[in-house]
């Protein structure tokens, strides 16, 4: 008897295995293009959603240390931080609040493709206006979003009323991160098709 069990034991047959690998390597061949463009999209979409909180801490920040508060995003290196304005120090003026942020690979402030800014924000594209250091300087490869006390958007010099959109690509989508002029910050976000149009997120 254990030999007629031994003798009924089978096994795959090599049709069966070349089957089944072949299955394998057609699912792998679709499934990993899909993964590629999930992950960068996931990249993306964090990156936009990081620099979006960054603005929204730094307008909060601003009213809760009752002075100016920006957020300083480095171009060239893709990288942003919040500053804070202290009038006080015997060093003037603007100080890191907290730690640098630096974008995924192969993500950019860029507005990319795009042509039109997102509605109701920019007559033209373009990023938030230059940074400038202690002395008053522009800092080139810069843009700031600068708040007030009262959590609304200035410019440099502290006149009110400043609406900025900045932008975020990894080459296909864009992100456009838009302040108002109010200090309502919204983002918004195009499909990689050959025309970009624009949707609320």
């Amino acid at each position: 008897m254990y030999r007629h069990c031994l003798s009924d034991r089978r096994g795959f047959s090599l049709i069966e295995i070349i089957t089944v690998v072949g299955i394998t390597c057609v699912v792998a061949a679709i499934s990993v293009p899909m993964m590629a463009n999930t992950l960068g999209y996931l990249r993306l979409s964090g990156d936009a959603r990081n620099a979006s909180n960054a603005i929204a801490l730094s307008k909060m920040r601003a009213s809760s240390v009752f002075g100016r508060v920006r957020l300083y995003i480095d171009r060239s290196t893709g990288s942003f931080r919040v500053q804070t304005f202290d009038k006080t120090s015997a060093i003037c003026c603007w100080n890191d609040d907290g730690g640098t942020t630096l974008l995924s690979q192969n993500v950019s402030f860029n507005s990319g493709v795009v042509g039109v800014a997102p509605p109701s924000t920019q007559g033209a594209v373009a990023q938030p206006s230059k940074c400038k250091d202690n002395a008053g300087n522009d800092i080139g490869n810069t843009s700031c979003v600068i708040f007030n006390s009262r959590g609304i958007p200035i410019d440099a010099a502290g006149s009110p009323g400043i609406v900025s959109v900045l932008y975020v690509t990894d080459g296909s989508a864009v992100y456009g991160i838009a302040v108002s002029a109010t200090g309502m910050i919204r983002s918004w976000r195009t499909l990689p098709v050959a025309v970009p149009t624009w949707n609320i997120q």
